[in-house]
């Protein structure tokens, strides 16, 4: 830690923050200085949590080198000796989370809940700007034969539930269908970028006088992948009529952009065809619906609490119906 710059005031005043379910997230003051410590949840976190912390450590590191909005990495230890996991420390980044709380004024603003929508386009175009060589990230990840492999890693990942009592692999409906159409369906072109790999509103911190995102933050699945992929998962979890699907803001923005324009915002500026987007769509509804139900897993095992299984479970269904439900029927 000294290494990192920390020498002087003990850290201290430790508070737990909100939004994370497999990461532990911390408040720390030393001094007039406010730092964010980063560990795996020591109850239900991820499997491979100290491999996705670091993971993390290298992603945010290399963002320094970018325009991508981020939080500041002081430091990171990879030996989980030291505090029982690995663990990141970034700086404190001023900026509300529209999942836990918005500002008063924006939420009587719809010019500025407009400009917080197009600002996470905005940012989302600039991730996928990002050569990753040319930021030390060349070897994240296996870029070659991305596209080819994703429908069959996730129905793997799925398979895989049905080891734990009380889970049934056929629990999520249409999985069959789904799969077979993206195997049916690749992309002719794969342009390999920086894929955040979670990215939805509430992974967002945002300025309370703007809207401009100040932060995106959770790059734990970061990988080389397409960036459509990111825009895919944008619009499955876009607020709209489904709750079940939709990311659960504080309060209702009315403001937001249509999905119809967070599309063309991001067409104008990354130079990708519409004809596109209807299979990242659907595969980041597929995977993002296989993510999830881990969390139902993990509950079966004693690992996450029952109701917060139980609702992952729900949205986990309800991203299946879509995909299910947006599925062409001419074979297209």
């Amino acid at each position: 830690m000294r290494r990192s710059g920390l020498d002087g005031d003990p850290l201290e005043a430790v508070t737990v923050l909100e939004g994370g379910t497999q990461n532990l997230l911390l408040l720390l003051h030393q001094g007039d200085r406010k730092l964010v410590l980063r560990r795996p949840h020591p109850q239900g976190g991820a499997p491979r949590g100290n491999e996705t912390i670091r993971r993390e450590a290298r992603v945010l590191a290399a963002l320094d080198r970018t325009d991508v909005p981020h939080p500041r990495l002081v430091a990171h230890c990879d030996d989980p000796e030291v505090i029982g996991a690995a663990f990141t420390l970034t700086e404190w980044v001023d900026g509300f989370n529209p999942g836990l709380d918005l500002p008063r004024a924006l939420r009587h603003d719809a010019a500025s809940q407009h400009r917080l929508g197009t600002s996470v386009v905005d940012a989302l175009l600039t991730l996928g700007r990002v050569d990753p060589g040319q930021v030390g990230l060349a070897g994240l990840g296996r870029p070659d034969g991305w596209i080819e492999r994703q429908p069959g890693r996730w129905s793997r990942q799925l398979a895989g539930y049905a080891g734990t009592a009380g889970y049934r692999e056929d629990t999520l409906p249409g999985v069959r269908q789904i799969v077979g159409w993206l195997e049916q369906h690749r992309p002719p072109d794969h342009r390999p970028g920086l894929v955040h790999g979670d990215f939805h509103l509430l992974n967002m911190l945002a300025c309370a006088d703007s809207g401009d995102v100040t932060a995106v933050v959770d790059w734990e699945l970061c990988t080389q992948g397409d960036p459509m992929l990111d825009l895919g998962h944008l619009l499955s979890t876009w607020p709209s009529g489904d709750d079940r699907v939709s990311v659960p803001l504080a309060a209702p923005l009315p403001g937001l952009p249509s999905r119809g324009e967070v599309v063309q915002r991001y067409l104008d500026g990354s130079g990708r065809e519409l004809r596109e987007l209807r299979w990242f769509e659907t595969l980041a509804r597929f995977r993002l619906a296989v993510i999830i139900e881990g969390t139902y897993v993990r509950s079966l095992a004693g690992r996450a609490a029952p109701d917060t299984g139980r609702a992952a479970h729900q949205r986990a269904v309800g991203l299946m119906e879509h995909a299910l439900d947006d599925l062409p029927t001419n074979g297209r």
